[in-house]
């Protein structure tokens, strides 16, 4: 069991807190887990937003479970947090990244490094935990690609000639969640001589925000993750969260505490993200175990589970499955304990977790023939859907750039 806040039920009185804390036990998560794996394969052909879900969720208080608890959230441990993100994405991966992606943002306003004005800190999560509100950041572009791979974003904010506030103007792909988002995290430059980078908090319904429905993607086709065009979006002055100097982004630019705070949020995002395609190669497993207690071919007169070959290919995928258990519990004891890993050691985890998951449902499809591809299955579903781990950042060849330079190097200075 777990303590998580719970939203006040419809027709409790008024006095009732909606974060008084109460038990979430795995029997609930299970039932989220089988409510949602029903219209799975509905949103996955659709693509259509996942709004229901989004509404079971809120009900049990795990939108704000990680907003911080001074603000009316959760004030969840990443253990916590990874416990709903694997449940929610065992049944719907989609739903799972859009909450994965506000648990994020929230647990980046508890941050050490965290400039944002106080009261907007608090609106945001106060948002959550009251109404379920969604918030995303939004930093790829089409011309500048990948923010974490440098480069001035397009997307420009100028001050407002008739008043004390920006305007933005600037176009933005994968916006995960854009149809339920309350809250845009928009990463901007300003126009300024020497221009500033950083964050601007735009309400998701503030004129001149335009979707472009354009995500038809071959995996986590729920998410949502189309264009958003700004033009000539007002903002307040104070909603420029978080200006700095370009430079003063480096993953080592400020103090050891910026630097510490840095390395946890990182760890945050490959846990959560990892925990969430490896669930989703557990969804693919249970399928299989599934399929091959019941495949029983004439030719065979028993099933396929019975077949020692099938037994040790099934065996490689448990192998594979509690090695990512095992590097995702040491990573969230880490964290929990006030030591993140460093974040190259994080980008590692992510490789390998994504990876393992990937060959996992590859080793499922391979033993289930034609019966994995066919879409009445859903293992085809889980194949694309756990394909889509290898895009998230950071990507394969910066992880592996990044630890084969920190091997080298410190190689060189022992030498």
């Amino acid at each position: 069991m777990s303590a998580l806040p719970l939203r006040r039920p419809p027709g409790a009185p008024e006095h009732s807190s909606p974060t008084a804390p109460a038990t979430v036990d795995a029997a609930v998560l299970a039932r989220l887990t089988a409510q949602f794996a029903a219209t799975a394969a509905d949103h996955d052909s659709s693509g259509a937003f996942p709004r229901e879900n989004f509404i079971a969720l809120q009900a049990h208080g795990l939108v704000g479970l990680v907003a911080p608890a001074e603000h009316g959230g959760g004030g969840a441990t990443l253990a916590t947090a990874r416990r709903v993100i694997s449940a929610v994405a065992r049944g719907e991966p989609a739903t799972a990244l859009i909450l994965t992606m506000t648990y994020l943002q929230h647990h980046a306003l508890t941050r050490s490094d965290s400039r944002w004005p106080a009261h907007l800190r608090e609106r945001v999560a106060r948002d959550a935990a009251e109404s379920g509100a969604l918030i995303n950041a939004l930093r790829v572009e089409p011309a500048l690609g990948s923010p974490a791979r440098g480069g001035l974003p397009g997307t420009v904010a100028r001050r407002d000639g008739e008043g004390d506030g920006w305007k933005i103007d600037g176009h933005k792909l994968y916006t995960t969640g854009i149809e339920g988002l309350s809250w845009l995290a928009v990463w901007a430059r300003t126009d300024e001589a020497q221009p500033r980078t950083g964050v601007f908090l735009v309400p998701r319904n503030a004129p001149g925000v335009r979707v472009i429905a354009s995500w038809d993607h071959l995996g986590l086709r729920a998410s949502g993750s189309h264009e958003v065009v700004f033009e000539n979006v007002a903002i307040d002055a104070d909603h420029a969260v978080d200006l700095r100097a370009p430079a003063d982004w480096a993953p080592d630019a400020g103090s050891q505490t910026d630097i510490d705070a840095h390395a946890t949020q990182q760890a945050w995002m490959t846990v959560l993200l990892g925990s969430l395609y490896d669930a989703v190669a557990h969804a693919a497993r249970d399928w299989l175990v599934g399929f091959l207690n019941c495949r029983a071919p004439g030719s065979l007169g028993a099933p396929l589970a019975s077949l020692p070959r099938v037994q040790e290919h099934v065996g490689e995928i448990e192998a594979l499955l509690r090695t990512n258990r095992v590097l995702l519990d040491d990573a969230t004891a880490a964290v929990d304990g006030g030591h993140a890993q460093p974040a190259a050691d994080s980008g590692l985890l992510k490789y390998t977790v994504t990876g393992n998951a990937i060959r996992a449902v590859e080793l499922a499809l391979q033993l289930s023939g034609n019966h994995g591809l066919t879409r009445q299955n859903p293992l085809e579903r889980h194949y694309r859907d756990v394909l889509c781990s290898r895009i998230h950042t950071p990507q394969n060849d910066a992880i592996l750039v990044a630890a084969g330079k920190r091997a080298l190097l410190s190689s060189g200075a022992a030498a």
